[in-house]
């Protein structure tokens, strides 16, 4: 019987999510401030007062109290008191923060209180996420995951507020929830395919992709896969490229490769247990499969990526070796 694994946890944990928090923003008054492009996502909140979100090639939005906004791989945009003010660069401002505060005016009961944080990935993983997400995402209070979201970003401007012992562990952590969360809402506010992501909230084409996470080792079937699904092999292959954009079996083939780079570049495990840990009856098949699919063999890929990364906990590690190996 096949266990369960989370395709998003998955995911994430590929991705090694890195956070930074704020400062913070309190702003009165007439003000605009300018954010320079950024990799890969922002994720940001009012917890009082509304501004308005500018950014390039869409129409300005207002966000109001309890509003949670989320960019993937923002270009230039600009968060502003109204949208013809006048604005200027974010960073030499935000650089002035004290006690994680940034303030823009004078103080007053009724001005702006917005929490921010960027959440920069592995690169070489990063599009199993980024590819998926459109520039902007906005959940609205009046939202059914608006409430939970208002509440995560009330707790992470607590933090940032606080010099507390363990702030930045929490801020790291709180910020991922935020990021699960506006997963969440994201594939569930729009029709349109969003991948891997939005295929998890059909039950048939989820049920295959949650059996696939559960045991990546399987030599899966179109048929098998299919069945899980309770559809037939042709109406499945339709519906899973329809939702996540490739073939059935190509996903497998780049969910695989995604493991198996990571494990190269962080573990020290063997190319032939990583092959058979990927479902490859053997490490000359792998690496047929990984050439095709990476543009270089295993080893050489293992040298490269050793070169320029420091070596750490893999998420692939504990994945591959949580997996049932495949004959």
């Amino acid at each position: 019987m096949l266990g369960f694994r989370d395709p998003v946890a998955d995911a994430i944990g590929l991705l090694r999510p890195r956070t930074v928090i704020g400062p913070s923003l309190r702003a009165a008054g007439e003000w605009a401030l300018r954010f320079d492009r950024f990799l890969h996502v922002r994720i940001g909140g009012l917890v009082r007062g509304t501004c308005w979100l500018i950014l390039e090639g869409h129409d300005p939005v207002l966000l109001q109290e309890g509003d949670t906004f989320m960019l993937g791989d923002p270009p230039p945009y600009v968060l502003a008191s109204a949208p013809d003010a006048t604005p200027r660069p974010a960073e030499p401002v935000l650089a002035g923060a004290e006690d994680g505060f940034v303030r823009i005016g004078p103080e007053s009961e009724g001005d702006l209180y917005l929490c921010v944080g960027h959440i920069e990935f592995d690169d070489q993983n990063a599009a199993l996420l980024t590819d998926l997400l459109p520039p902007l995402v906005i959940v609205r209070a009046a939202d059914p995951h608006g409430g939970p979201l208002a509440q995560l970003i009330d707790l992470l401007a607590t933090e940032v507020g606080v010099a507390a012992a363990g702030g930045p562990l929490v801020q790291n952590h709180l910020a991922q929830i935020l990021l699960v969360h506006m997963l969440r809402a994201h594939a569930g506010q729009t029709d349109r395919p969003t991948g891997w992501l939005g295929a998890l909230n059909e039950d048939s084409i989820g049920a295959a992709l949650r059996a696939v996470h559960a045991d990546v080792a399987h030599p899966w079937s179109l048929k098998e896969l299919a069945e899980i699904s309770h559809m037939s092999r042709s109406a499945f292959a339709q519906a899973f490229k329809r939702h996540v954009g490739v073939p059935p079996l190509e996903y497998l083939i780049q969910w695989r490769m995604s493991l198996a780079r990571d494990a190269l570049a962080r573990d020290t495990l063997p190319i032939s247990e990583i092959a058979r840990a990927t479902g490859y009856r053997s490490e000359s098949a792998f690496s047929t499969a990984f050439r095709r699919v990476v543009g270089s063999s295993p080893a050489q890929f293992r040298t490269q990526a050793r070169r320029s990364t420091t070596r750490g906990w893999s998420p692939a590690g504990q994945i591959l070796q949580g997996t049932a190996v495949g004959a």
